[in-house]
């Protein structure tokens, strides 16, 4: 009789154990799902400067073309 307490603590903190297993292999998986997502979140604010500074050279060749055409004053 005296054994059986000893043994349920020792079933209760292997199942903790294999709990804080699982715990911790999900909070790796959540890590890397999480710099996965900044990775493309910093490659989309890179595209969006990207189309900016194109945007800004076409305007400025625009600008360019109507004073050519003299739909604009220089």
């Amino acid at each position: 009789m005296a054994n059986e307490p000893d043994g349920i603590v020792l079933e209760h903190l292997r199942a903790l154990r294999a709990d804080a297993g699982a715990t911790r292999d999900d909070v790796r998986d959540i890590k890397r799902r999480i710099t996965s997502l900044e990775a493309g979140m910093a490659g989309l604010h890179s595209d969006f400067a990207g189309q900016s500074l194109r945007i800004d050279r076409i305007e400025t060749r625009l600008e360019r073309i109507e004073q050519r055409l003299g739909l604009i004053e220089a």
